[in-house]
């Protein structure tokens, strides 16, 4: 029996008939009297916050455990926050009497518990490969680079890790045979590839997996972000700072009496920045209603009715608000970003393609089972509308966005 097992059969055996002798709790507890005097003493040394007497039951020991294996996980593993801050921050719990809160018993946990991390994930693989079954995978790959560039590629279905190689080299031919190495040892396929559009990446998708490859939506938006969020963010600071100024030059103007015959000139001026103002303050709306029509419209199904639609008729309406927002551009005066449309048109045809592959694996989804017309008119319509949304709607944060999906 370890020193926590023992700690809590004799506090529970406190609790239970209250303060009593070291004779009397070894004789119930069956520890001999040293022990249970060295524990008592250790016990009491704990007990220097109010809540401390918490941590002794085997709730409060469980929910220790827990916070400390969660802070290292996410905090240590997966965000790099180093032992000495996390040391600092179950100090300032009071956890330091019950936990071994110094930045080296923690460093050692924290091994500890990436190599369990490890071991358990090599036994799920090994556990979901002996069934033979073929999954099939939406793979994200990307190339960071932090103490040394790294390979990732991740399922996007479910978030799992499947490559984390540390490699200089970052031509196709490495990638291939790292990811065919894993692919091979779960069993799986690969749908389509999601990346930026590095040419290693592409070569990949398209020439070694012999799949679709997507570009990033995110990169896409922030292609355009980047040229048009800021210039109007910075025209709309500047109509308030002139406005700002303009009022303030008026009220000086009228504290003298002299300058009566400039008070016109000045309220005019007032006005035309109060407009401006209201100009630029309308500015960001219909901006991000462009943006967001971006994403609504990469679905398959139009955002109005959920009617099915095709790549073609997906890839119309991006290049059609693509436009749209040149032409807002144009007309608020923002510097023309040529080159940050035309790479995003580039990418459209690419983009859209994710549709007809999205309505190909439904129809062999379906092919198996033979179902009447009106039963496939019902999946159509009804089915597939309520799930593919369903599913959209719990992935977004947005009220307004929310709401609109719901309504389709």
């Amino acid at each position: 029996m370890g020193f926590w097992d023992k700690s809590l059969q004799i506090f529970n055996c406190l609790c239970d008939h209250g303060r009593q002798g070291i004779r009397r709790i070894a004789q119930q507890t069956g520890f001999s009297k040293s022990s249970v005097h060295r524990l008592t003493q250790a016990m009491e040394r704990r007990a220097v916050h109010p809540e401390s007497w918490l941590w002794e039951t085997e709730d409060g020991r469980q929910w220790l455990t827990r916070l400390v294996a969660a802070t290292l996980y996410l905090f240590g593993l997966k965000r790099g926050v180093g032992t000495d801050t996390m040391s600092e921050f179950f100090a300032r719990l009071h956890l330091e009497t019950h936990v071994g809160c110094s930045p080296s018993a923690l460093r050692g946990v924290r091994q500890t518990l990436a190599q369990t991390s490890v071991e358990t994930a090599q036994a799920w693989e090994k556990q979901a490969t002996t069934t033979g079954e073929v999954r099939e995978i939406i793979g994200a790959v990307d190339e960071p680079c932090f103490e040394q560039m790294m390979l990732v590629c991740m399922d996007l279905k479910t978030g799992y890790l499947l490559l984390e190689e540390v490699a200089e080299d970052r031509t196709s031919t490495t990638w291939k045979a790292l990811v065919d190495e894993r692919l091979k040892a779960l069993g799986a396929h690969v749908l389509y590839v999601v990346s930026d559009r590095a040419k290693a990446l592409m070569q990949l998708a398209e020439q070694g997996l012999e799949c679709l490859s997507m570009p990033d939506f995110f990169h896409l938006v922030h292609e355009i972000v980047k040229g048009y969020s800021l210039a109007l963010g910075r025209r709309v600071r500047h109509a308030h700072k002139a406005l700002a100024d303009a009022q303030g030059a008026l009220a000086r103007l009228q504290e003298q009496p002299q300058a009566t015959h400039d008070a016109p000139a000045a309220r005019a001026l007032v006005e035309t920045r109060q407009a401006e103002v209201t100009r630029w303050a309308k500015g960001p709306t219909p901006y991000r209603r462009l943006l967001e029509s971006l994403s609504y419209t990469l679905h398959p199904l139009r955002i109005p009715d959920s009617t099915p639609q095709t790549s073609a008729q997906v890839a119309s309406q991006l290049y059609t608000t693509l436009e749209a927002i040149a032409v807002f551009a144009q007309d608020h005066q923002l510097p023309a970003r040529p080159a940050a449309l035309t790479q995003v048109r580039k990418q459209v045809a690419a983009m859209s393609a994710l549709v007809d592959c999205w309505w190909q694996g439904v129809q062999q989804d379906l092919a198996p089972f033979r179902l009447s017309p009106r039963w496939r008119q019902w999946v159509h319509e009804c089915l597939l509308p309520m799930t593919s949304w369903g599913y959209q709607v719990a992935r977004t944060r947005c009220r307004r966005r929310k709401a609109t999906m719901q309504g389709a």
